[in-house]
């Protein structure tokens, strides 16, 4: 009779466990350059500038049949911003607008996942909901997320791509030089690969 119930017990684990969805980690490939945080803001209305951050790191976890159950942690560093024009850099990153010097980092930690869905292409869509940490002020943030593939490469690893999308107002992020209404909103857009932890 115990080892009935032993065996029960063992059996009833075992499919818990394989009903589960086994989430695997990633580390964000920024050392092959695999990965793109880049901005695009209105200069007075006129025209646009475009740029990037050229310095960070991130990690994931995710399951193709449990999207829902993803993470992701970012973080970025400020000074690395480039938008290909060196004093408009040095501008952007004074106490005008980033002051690297006393925020260093930018960071996003998602708290959760919504509305996955597929496009038109058959690809898995969903709102990673997180906070967005930049010039010292916390924020919720949306980011519209494509499931971009995944599977091994021909390095031996195995990786997992997603782009996404969001746009942030830059009065929400504490005080910086007010260059109109027009000059407020800042979209952004992320690509990335990860490379699966062995």
């Amino acid at each position: 009779m115990l080892k009935k119930t032993l065996a029960a017990l063992a059996l009833g684990t075992a499919l818990l466990s394989a009903g589960q969805a086994m989430a695997a980690d990633y580390t964000i490939d920024k050392e092959g350059q695999h990965a793109f945080i880049n901005f695009k803001i209105s200069h007075l209305g006129y025209s646009f500038i475009y740029g990037t951050f050229k310095d960070w790191t991130g990690t994931f976890s995710f399951d193709a049949a449990k999207p829902e159950d993803s993470k992701i942690n970012i973080d970025v560093k400020t000074a690395s911003v480039f938008t290909n024009h060196a004093e408009r850099d040095k501008h952007i990153s004074s106490k005008d607008f980033l002051d690297v010097a006393t925020y260093p980092d930018a960071k996003f930690v998602s708290t959760k996942i919504t509305n996955v869905g597929k496009n038109a292409d058959g690809k898995t869509t969903a709102d990673v909901i997180g906070d967005l940490t930049l010039h010292g002020v916390t924020k919720p943030v949306t980011v519209k997320t494509t499931f971009l593939g995944e599977g091994k490469d021909p390095w031996g690893g195995y990786r997992a791509g997603f782009e996404g999308t969001t746009s942030i107002k830059r009065s929400d992020f504490g005080k910086m030089m007010d260059l109109g209404p027009q000059s407020d909103t800042m979209d952004l857009d992320i690509v990335f690969e990860g490379v699966k932890a062995k």
